[in-house]
């Protein structure tokens, strides 16, 4: 289903050009450092670790694995990895069937961000990538502590519409 994405790309920012391509498994150290450098996936545990690795490693390979999932990864032209977001497709019944695009982990690295690479991914994901894998709807959830993170999205025309619930399980 993800297959279908026409990758890799190159994304044009204000810093230059990006290339957007899937994640591999020996991206899984920077994928980690990716999600450390946010201080609100540090609050909740994502610290790179190195006892993590293996669950990190496990969830990547079921991700890579799913043709409903993706996780791509934006490298800068010195083959650094600087941004990354996990791709979900998501058949559904609601709104007369509608297929679903959900957005999760969107990371760019704080000494990256505001160069222009957060809004180059997340329009390939609503134009391109969502095209080319036939969705009707472009969804994400953002932690309510990420003010700055809100007024980016909602630049970029996506609409606070729905308040979320987590339970946590364990």
């Amino acid at each position: 289903m993800l297959a279908s994405l026409n990758l890799p790309v190159a994304l044009e920012t204000r810093s230059g050009e990006v290339t957007l391509r899937r994640a591999a498994e020996d991206d899984l150290d920077e994928l980690m450092g990716l999600l450390s450098d946010d201080p609100t996936s540090a609050a909740r545990g994502d610290v790179a670790a190195a006892g993590d690795r293996a669950a990190y490693r496990r969830a990547l390979a079921e991700i890579l694995a799913d043709p409903s999932n993706e996780v791509v990864v934006v490298e800068d032209g010195h083959g650094a990895i600087v941004g990354t977001m996990q791709l979900t497709r998501i058949p559904g019944m609601a709104r007369r069937g509608a297929t679903r695009l959900l957005i999760e982990a969107v990371r760019v690295s704080s000494a990256r961000r505001s160069s222009g690479i957060g809004t180059a991914m997340m329009e390939w994901a609503v134009g391109p990538a969502a095209e080319s894998i036939a969705v009707d709807l472009v969804q994400m959830t953002s932690d309510a502590a990420r003010g700055d993170a809100h007024r980016f999205y909602e630049r970029l025309g996506f609409a606070g519409s729905h308040i979320g619930f987590k339970y946590r399980v364990h």
